[in-house]
């Protein structure tokens, strides 16, 4: 970062950092344990990884890009000065996420070290000043207890349940030669179901960890309760109940998702979800099976997309007929979702293909066959629901990005909209 300059410091620490992290992963798994799902430091690395290069496109944003280049997300966590070495180290350091997260911009820790978090949170909710003024600092205790007992439910759930009902058994052969095709996909939903509470177990325990410091405060809603939620990286609810891969991705691995937004997807020019999927994978590892389910979810998403775009419209009256619509997507966005990730956790290429085969690739040529009959619209790059939550807690956006930010997790046309009028206010400047 000090040798290179802000002009080229984010493509070197890109390139440096995940590279570094890609030599690490293949002596880990190629070397010492191969198959072995093990906490070693390779997870702390990948933590770390997202830091150091998020923060070196935040400090080329705000020290090298012209203002009225960048985004409005890109503006509020823009970085104006070179932090110190201390600084530095105390971000991608820090006890709190070392080993598991979750990601957070420097903007946001650094306010937190300097204890001005609960002040920032408050000024960033317009109209309400007079209330907020005679409100005392919140307590992160019931927020902590809430996520402690999430954390008890869900490593219970995957101590018990979990090891009864294992992912590989979709390709025992005897399970695929005798049970029918209702079965068949069943167990695969119920199986995938079973997978998930593990990574809820450590997102929720990193998250009630960095609240239990007093990290993580996002304001009040409205209600007046106070928000825990800054850093969070689920919401447990919205991935189970998902109509929609869009939604599903949204919920699931959030800050994740926000630092593939904006070190690949913001910055790319050509075909960004295949960039930034093929960027995942690099991240996660270096298993065959990551890539297979990167590669099969990009296929899934531009399909979504196509439907969603071509036919979600002819659905929304009346309410019934919304309701019908709603229960068809989540069987079909579940079954997608469990059909996708079988990969990821099976690691291999023998028994992924074994499983893909037996399913005949369907849903790969399904994906396929949307893609070339449906006609695909482009969706505006930089505008997705996680940015929008970032934008509710800025202080420096005007009052249409701060409206666009307080109905952070919402799908809905409003958000569109808004996001259209950012654009074109952005697009004005620059003419």
């Amino acid at each position: 970062m000090m040798v290179t300059g802000v002009e080229n410091m984010h493509t070197y620490c890109f390139v440096f950092a995940l590279g570094y992290l890609t030599v690490c992963q293949v002596t880990r798994v190629y070397i010492f344990d191969y198959g072995q799902y093990s906490a070693d430091f390779s997870g702390p690395m990948m933590i770390i990884t997202q830091k150091i290069t998020s923060l070196a496109c935040e400090i080329h944003d705000g020290m090298f890009r012209k203002n009225e280049e960048l985004t409005p997300s890109q503006r509020s966590l823009a970085v104006r000065r070179m932090p110190s070495l201390l600084e530095y180290l105390s971000y991608t350091c820090n006890f709190m996420g070392i080993l598991a997260g979750p990601l957070c911009s420097y903007k946001d820790y650094i306010t937190f070290i300097e204890g001005r978090s609960y002040h920032a949170a408050q000024s960033g909710e317009s109209g309400k000043e007079g209330i907020q003024g005679e409100r005392t600092e919140p307590s992160p205790n019931a927020a902590v207890v809430q996520k402690l007992l999430i954390c008890g439910l869900s490593l219970l759930f995957h101590l018990t349940i979990c090891r009864r009902l294992p992912v590989e058994y979709n390709i025992d052969v005897h399970f695929q030669a005798t049970a029918s095709w209702p079965t068949r996909v069943l167990y695969l939903y119920v199986s995938l179901l079973a997978a998930r509470p593990k990574y809820y177990f450590a997102w929720t325990l990193a998250d009630a960890i960095n609240n239990a410091a007093g990290f993580g405060f996002r304001g009040y809603d409205k209600n007046g309760a106070a928000r825990w939620d800054l850093i969070s990286n689920l919401r447990i609810q919205q991935i189970e109940m998902s109509t929609s891969f869009k939604m599903f991705l949204d919920n699931w691995n959030i800050q994740t998702a926000l630092w593939l937004k904006r070190v690949c997807y913001e910055r790319v020019s050509t075909s960004p979800t295949i960039q930034t999927f093929i960027l995942s994978a690099i991240w996660h590892g270096v298993y065959p099976g990551y890539y297979l389910t990167f590669l099969t979810g990009t296929v899934m998403t531009l399909a979504a997309r196509a439907v969603r775009n071509n036919f979600r419209h002819y659905f929304l009256q009346p309410p019934q007929l919304k309701l019908l619509y709603d229960i068809l997507t989540w069987i079909v966005t579940q079954i997608a979702i469990s059909y996708t990730v079988v990969p990821f956790v099976l690691l291999s290429v023998k028994p992924s293909f074994m499983f893909y085969s037996s399913w005949y690739y369907s849903l790969h040529s399904l994906g396929i066959l949307v893609l070339l009959l449906l006609p695909v619209k482009k969706t505006p790059r930089g505008k997705n629901t996680h940015e929008n939550a970032q934008l509710s807690r800025s202080k420096k956006l005007d009052e249409g990005e701060n409206s666009l930010g307080q109905n952070s997790f919402s799908t809905t046309n409003s958000v569109c909209s808004q996001s259209q009028e950012v654009a074109s206010r952005h697009s004005s400047l620059k003419h």
